[in-house]
């Protein structure tokens, strides 16, 4: 099933936005960001249509930060040279999207995006009971604290042929077992593999 029948499946089904959860990881689990193979076409590709169908995206302070320096169109108007042809479709689709940003330090933020107050889990469930289509959330931290409260609808790893021998690990921490069920395989030239699943209970 293509990926954007699958949320509106989802959506139909629970009357809701679902939150996807995408990360970078390698075969031992490490989940940081320089840990893995360096982006090439077909990751890229993958990633900007994940940007592109997206509603919103969900990120913390570090991984917004982050982001907004390697992504954000520069004031100037044309990208930097370093970004290769095959990378600016997924910065002009980052660029474009509406972002929400939690965090408990900044007081303000740009970049198509606001910040998040109040209880967590309320204000993603508000986002979550708002029409349209599918939420993105990536990071470390509160993808964490977002599957603790049960409210990530679908993981998404692209796991990297890579054996870090580090950390940090992926969902180091969760609090309890989560069940999941594949629903999705894709593999690329690389030798890097997508997957995603969903928690089990949400297809019982």
């Amino acid at each position: 099933m293509p990926a954007a029948a699958r949320d509106r499946t989802i959506t139909e089904s629970t009357g809701m936005r679902p939150l996807r959860y995408s990360i970078n990881v390698t075969l031992d689990g490490c989940c940081h960001h320089e840990a893995g193979s360096p982006p090439d076409e077909d990751s890229m590709r993958y990633w900007t249509a994940e940007m592109e169908r997206a509603d919103a995206l969900l990120f913390g302070r570090v991984t917004y930060e982050m982001m907004e320096s390697a992504w954000r169109r520069p004031a100037t108007g044309p990208w930097p040279d370093w970004m290769s042809d095959w990378e600016i479709p997924f910065a002009e689709a980052i660029d474009e999207t509406k972002k929400h940003v939690v965090s408990s330090t900044l007081t303000a933020v740009d970049w198509n995006a606001e910040l998040l107050h109040g209880d967590l889990a309320e204000e993603v469930q508000r986002l979550k009971d708002e029409p349209g289509g599918s939420l993105w959330v990536g990071g470390v931290t509160l993808p964490l604290a977002l599957a603790n409260l049960g409210l990530i609808d679908e993981y998404e790893f692209l796991v990297q042929p890579v054996i870090a021998g580090h950390g940090p690990t992926l969902l180091a921490g969760l609090s309890e077992r989560v069940q999941l069920e594949l629903v999705d395989r894709q593999e690329f030239g690389s030798g890097v593999v997508a997957l995603r699943y969903r928690p089990a209970q949400a297809t019982a």
